[in-house]
């Protein structure tokens, strides 16, 4: 995380210096930050968000930084405040139904990895501020869209799971079937 990361995330915090004074003392600290003064939050159970943050990533859409928390097991993704209404209505126009999410805006908390996490801690950034994200209407509506295709992507890839259990008895089958072809 950058310097400019570092300023625009305290800056959300109830007390800016005490926040940017924990993280010069202790880099790796997490710290609990408010929702919807500059950024609202969409958290999803971390294996559609590790789907969604690698399709946003993969397709080059817009989107904001975005926190890992291992013991919870869940992704948030960072909007800019306010982009509830967008992101809902978005989310209601896909053909998909939508994987269960949490919204956090006005009245909630956040808890963010300190600038220079490290493998292991509960909480890691998939993608740090580097400064203050710029406004982008098209991030909540990427979001909705990667979320209900990362789900479905998901969802179909544990059927053909419970068709092919393993990688194995998918090759045996195929081996079975190519030694009674030719036998």
């Amino acid at each position: 995380m950058t310097t400019r990361g570092v300023e625009w995330l305290s800056e959300a915090a109830d007390d800016p210096a005490d926040c940017r004074a924990t993280w010069a003392d202790d880099p790796r600290a997490p710290y609990a930050l408010a929702a919807g003064r500059f950024f609202d939050v969409v958290t999803v159970e971390q294996r559609v968000g590790t789907e969604t943050f690698d399709q946003l990533l993969h397709r080059g859409l817009p989107f904001g930084p975005v926190v890992l928390d291992h013991k919870a097991r869940r992704v948030g993704f960072f909007l800019g405040s306010r982009s509830e209404e967008t992101f809902s209505h978005h989310l209601g126009k896909e053909v998909g139904a939508p994987p269960p999410y949490r919204y956090l805006s006005q009245g909630s908390v956040v808890v963010v990895p300190g600038p220079m996490p490290m493998t292991g801690d509960r909480y890691q950034w998939l993608r740090a501020p580097t400064r203050r994200p710029i406004a982008n209407p098209l991030r909540p509506v990427a979001l909705a869209t990667m979320l209900i295709a990362s789900a479905e992507l998901l969802a179909r890839v544990d059927k053909y799971s419970e068709h092919y259990p393993s990688a194995a008895a998918f090759a045996l089958r195929g081996f079975e079937r190519t030694t009674t072809d030719a036998g």
